[in-house]
């Protein structure tokens, strides 16, 4: 009986184990914001390029492109984040969820803020629902929806899928 319990006890905290030390967390200041999804951060005098996972931001030449580089640059220009991720894209991109440390509400300290969240609270990005299921992320483009924020203004937003595939980003059809 006691060994089962040992057994028992073993893989309970393996499976904690394994839930986290698969991801990893970048720490470094943002240098650079390209856009409204992607963003540079310098650790330790390398740059790290990351694209905010589970968004999708307008493209620069799109309607809401620089309003949403410029939003997110008021969130993590200059300042110190921590970028979780487990994985790069194809382009080499650390994959990830972006915090920086905003005022509180209250005035009176400071929150751990999600980024990429906050770009789809304010309306300016698309919850990329083919690339990520958070609830969190789809009901705050929901509420932005709902709030006619940032994008959501235009009485017909074209997602940034859409105006790549349509060849509008650039010469060669993508700006990413």
């Amino acid at each position: 009986m006691n060994g089962h319990r040992n057994k028992k006890f073993f893989f309970v905290v393996l499976a904690l184990l394994s839930a986290t030390s698969f991801g990893e967390t970048l720490k470094g200041r943002v240098v650079k914001v390209a856009d409204g999804d992607t963003i540079t951060v310098l650790v330790s005098n390398v740059q790290h390029k990351v694209r905010l996972n589970g968004i999708d931001a307008p493209e620069k030449k799109q309607a809401f492109g620089e309003a949403s580089r410029k939003h997110l640059a008021s969130l993590v220009a200059g300042k110190d984040v921590d970028v979780e991720w487990t994985k790069k894209d194809k382009y080499g991109r650390i994959l990830g969820t972006v915090w920086v440390s905003v005022p509180s509400p209250d005035g009176k300290g400071v929150v751990r803020c999600d980024a990429n969240q906050s770009m789809l609270h304010a309306g300016f990005a698309w919850h990329y629902k083919r690339f990520d299921s958070s609830k969190a992320y789809s009901d705050a483009e929901s509420d932005a929806r709902r709030a006619k924020l940032g994008l959501w203004r235009d009485p017909n937003p074209i997602p940034p899928e859409e105006f790549r595939k349509a060849g509008k980003g650039n010469a060669k059809g993508t700006t990413k």
